[in-house]
């Protein structure tokens, strides 16, 4: 629903929610008031005087970081696009219920700087283990699944850590980490799911294997058959990692009825895990024809890219679609039905907004 302040919410308490998709199309880094939240538990009170990162597992010094002195090592500041795995939801919910998960249109993306240590950097302090595999985080939220309170958590691939993009942040678009974005510290793994962009970050954990934590085995996996006997169990499934390629169109919103004529439509594109947007195509027939949109220069190696297209639309009903190419040459299924999973992630199907045009 979407509430007084222009926010989209998909829960209560509001831990889940955007600012309207189409605010996403005026300008390259989201405004803090429209970044989207998602959490699973109520943002923790965290006392960052008594904070602590600990840093453990296959590393040959163990670590325990005060806040100040994480604050002291060497920033870097990163550029990236977080995308919600449920990101285009509602769409796959047309073709039948997802029980549990929440409608999440194309506002389940953000663009903002990130400033703080890169993870590699931590890690080399550590000792990291040259057999350590895997990279575990946990948040210090307090989570209950399954009659047990734990952390939010999850893991990446060592190589994947070892990248000098990956950081642990405390800054966002050069202010403190608000505390519904992860404040005093929190993973950013650009090019992969946002899942594995862990707030609230309390522990690191090198290991030779992945997270054990309910949220790698058990909920952010895409697995494309029902189990009947378990309808919502994924663990059969593949966990999260890279996102796909995607393309989005912001303006104009689904069911608005525009003017007929001239019209510019706007959205975002975003590669492979970090490859470069090639093209992005429109069409406002449904996929008949198509015609080129226009990138808009501002980009980086994580973030989106803008596009806008230049359209006639005649009077009546049209469905507008857009599909992106990037680097990596893996094109966007046609349909949502191609991209189909138990609950409904990574929905990279050509995007579809009908419209209503009138003189």
């Amino acid at each position: 629903m979407t509430t007084t302040d222009g926010r989209v919410r998909h829960d209560p308490d509001g831990l889940n929610s955007a600012g309207a998709a189409i605010e996403l199309a005026n300008a390259y880094y989201t405004p803090l008031r429209s970044f989207f939240t998602r959490s699973h538990a109520p943002v923790p009170q965290i006392d960052v005087d008594s904070f602590r990162l600990v840093v453990d597992g296959m590393v040959a010094t163990p670590l325990s970081l005060p806040f100040g002195q994480l604050r002291q090592l060497a920033h870097r500041t990163v550029a990236s696009t977080l995308l919600c795995a449920g990101l285009r939801r509602d769409e796959l919910l047309r073709l039948g219920p997802l029980p549990g998960e929440l409608p999440w249109g194309p506002e389940a993306a953000s663009n903002a700087q990130w400033t703080g240590v890169p993870l590699a950097d931590v890690l080399a302090l550590a000792g990291l283990s040259p057999d350590a595999t895997h990279i575990h985080f946990v948040g210090l939220d307090d989570v209950e699944r399954r009659g047990e309170r734990f952390g939010f958590g999850g893991s990446i691939t060592a190589a994947k850590a070892l990248q000098s993009d990956v950081i642990l942040a405390f800054e966002m678009s050069g202010t403190p980490l608000p505390p519904e974005h992860g404040f005093p510290v929190r993973a950013i793994v650009p090019g992969w799911i946002g899942a594995r962009s862990v707030k609230w970050l309390g522990r690191i954990t090198a290991a030779s294997e992945p997270s054990q934590n309910y949220f790698q085995t058990s909920a952010y996996r895409v697995q494309r058959i029902t189990d009947p006997a378990h309808p919502g169990d994924v663990t059969a499934g593949v966990p999260l990692a890279e996102i796909t390629i995607n393309a989005v169109i912001l303006d104009p919103a689904p069911d608005q009825r525009v003017v007929a004529g001239p019209r510019t439509l706007r959205g975002w594109a975003i590669g492979r895990d970090g490859a470069a947007i090639t093209g992005v195509d429109c069409s406002i027939d449904d996929g008949a024809t198509w015609q080129p949109a226009t990138l808009e220069a501002e980009r980086d190696r994580w973030t989106w890219t803008r596009w806008h297209a230049d359209v006639e639309l005649p009077a009546g009903s049209h469905t507008l679609v857009v599909r992106a190419h990037d680097t990596s040459g893996v094109a966007q299924p046609a349909q949502t039905h191609e991209v189909w999973n138990v609950k409904g992630y990574l929905n990279n199907a050509w995007h579809r907004v009908r419209v209503v045009a009138s003189t």
